[in-house]
């Protein structure tokens, strides 16, 4: 069934709108708003993927065991569980160049090299350009197939014939379905293209994967029902300028949303990093004043990560407060901390932090850390050889405890650590096998005046 409407739609970005206006919203554009007879579909005819069955009870369901395919990359299985759940939809995300093309084609070719039937769709690339970055990153196979095609009915056509065991499409936002109004990347095709990739995997059991853009905020592009339509939603992210990419997973119906992979960019490819927690520092050793170097948690893993502090007096009238890699309002919170409770007036200083290797932490457990490195800049003292610190500091300058630190000083323990500075909260229960010294501390100034030869003001 379908029923006629007027639509207004912009010739410069596909948006609509019910009734005539000077400019688009969407794009800004003025007078590009003309006039579009177009049938609305209803939704006993939508091509959305419905789910029947009859009421039955929970103890009477039988479960099947889900066949998986192990993509052949530890890092991202570790991630996805054990593999790719055949049957189910995985969106990848990233910014433009971070690396989701080359991943999604390393995978491909493992899966392929084990036999399976790939489909490697390209709307925004020549099949040569494939061949290309495929013979790079590793030996090439026969059953994997590249097509380039953004039609999505003849996709779906090519799938129906080939039936290949995974299905690639780079990227979700170039597609686009005859039947629908608007241009590639807009929300009625985004959704549309989704809808029909679904009803094919699922009534195939096959397993596929959809690329995506992302927006200047960090979100996925297009509409927020692409999020729910998919089962496993994976960010690549990372500062390219580094070679460092980590892969998150922010959505996850099969396994758990706690893991991460690491990747290093090289020539041939994204290549699995075998020791993560010495892969952000080069020394550990401060052997500078305003470095301390702290054991972080991204997902269930523990890196070790350095902190470098820079405080000098201001040239301005007002303080500077620059932080890079470190969430802003929790790294301004330390210094007003350091102010009350340890009479240090920063006020008439600039502070300048950064994560080294640009990695983005937002662990509470950074806290001391960034109270050490910025007293050990300010007073001009380096920390001891093989010296770390770990710990929530709360505003009342008291030290919180922190997850897992039997993880962390074991990391730091086969790292060569001598000493490490921790929340008296967070007092071990049972021995561990470790001959790192843990000290134990209940606030902010028992923490520095351990470790640095302390005065009570430093305002000049």
């Amino acid at each position: 069934m379908s029923k006629v409407k007027t639509l207004f739609e912009c010739t410069e970005c596909g948006s609509t709108y019910p009734k005539w206006q000077g400019n688009c919203e969407a794009c800004s554009a003025w007078n590009t708003l003309t006039e579009k007879i177009v049938q609305k579909t209803t939704q006993a005819s939508s091509p959305q993927f419905l789910i029947q069955s009859e009421p039955i009870a929970i103890e009477n369901i039988q479960i099947e065991d889900q066949d998986i395919i192990p993509t052949g990359i530890s890092e991202l299985d570790n991630v996805l569980g054990q593999g790719i759940v055949n049957g189910s939809i995985i969106l990848l995300g990233g910014e433009p160049g971070i690396g989701k093309s080359t991943l999604s084609l390393q995978f491909c070719q493992r899966c392929a090299q084990k036999g399976l039937k790939i489909l490697y769709i390209t709307a925004e690339e020549g099949v040569s350009q494939i061949r290309l970055r495929a013979e790079r990153i590793g030996p090439l196979s026969e059953t994997m197939w590249v097509y380039a095609q953004s039609d999505m009915e003849t996709i779906i056509k090519q799938c129906d014939q080939l039936q290949p065991d995974l299905v690639l499409i780079d990227s979700i936002q170039v597609v686009r379905h005859q039947d629908v109004s608007g241009i590639e990347g807009s929300v009625s095709q985004v959704r549309h293209c989704a809808n029909v990739f679904l009803k094919w995997v699922k009534a195939n059991n096959k397993a596929g994967i959809l690329i995506g853009h992302i927006t200047k905020d960090g979100q996925l592009a297009g509409p927020k029902v692409l999020e729910h339509l998919v089962d496993v939603i994976l960010y690549l992210e990372g500062d390219r300028q580094k070679n460092y990419r980590i892969l998150r997973c922010n959505k996850n119906r099969f396994s758990t949303t706690q893991e991460i992979g690491l990747f290093e960019m090289k020539t041939e490819g994204l290549i699995e990093v075998t020791q993560p927690a010495e892969f952000f520092i080069e020394s550990t050793s401060s052997v500078h004043p305003g470095s301390v170097i702290t054991p972080i948690l991204e997902g269930n893993r523990v890196l070790l990560v350095e902190l470098q502090a820079l405080v000098v007096k201001t040239g301005y009238g007002m303080a500077k407060r620059t932080f890079v890699g470190v969430d802003s309002h929790r790294a301004n919170l330390m210094t007003a901390s350091i102010d009350k409770f340890l009479n240090c007036n920063l006020s008439s200083r600039d502070v300048f932090l950064t994560i080294i290797g640009g990695l983005k932490v937002n662990e509470p457990a950074l806290d001391l850390a960034i109270i050490v490195a910025i007293i050990s800049s300010l007073l001009d003292q380096p920390l001891a050889s093989k010296v770390a610190v770990v710990g929530e500091v709360a505003l009342t300058g008291e030290l919180r405890s922190v997850p897992k630190l039997e993880n962390r000083l074991l990391e730091l323990t086969k790292m060569g650590f001598k000493k490490v500075i921790v929340p008296e909260k967070a007092k071990l229960k049972a021995p561990i096998k470790t001959n790192i010294e843990i000290v134990y501390a209940n606030d902010v100034r028992s923490v520095i005046t351990s470790l640095f030869r302390f005065q009570n003001n430093h305002d000049n």
